[in-house]
């Protein structure tokens, strides 16, 4: 078999499958949810949110902005899942 014939037999082949994936996708059927108490809950309002978007809008100089400096520490935190714990002066490594 030369390399044009195995060429030819492998995007066959290839377009076989992808057809078959295709009619697969399209016959199959999405489940119901199975109760009531899966349906979604609109989120609550989150002025944290509200807040990032807020510094979203003002573009370069949200970077100057001593409350969006706030707000974007405070999100790092919640990411992380830290607790903020205020510093004392006392405790510091630098000595």
């Amino acid at each position: 078999m030369d390399g044009k014939m195995l060429a030819r037999l492998a995007a066959v082949i290839f377009i076989a499958v992808a057809i078959t994936a295709t009619v697969i996708e399209l016959t199959r059927k999405d489940e119901a949810p199975t109760s009531p108490s899966q349906r979604l809950v609109p989120p609550e309002s989150d002025p944290l949110r509200e807040s990032q978007r807020r510094c979203q809008q003002l573009g370069q100089k949200a970077a100057e902005d001593t409350e969006c400096l706030r707000v974007w520490a405070k999100t790092r935190d919640r990411f992380l899942g830290r607790t903020r714990q205020p510093v004392s002066p006392s405790s510091s490594e630098w000595r």
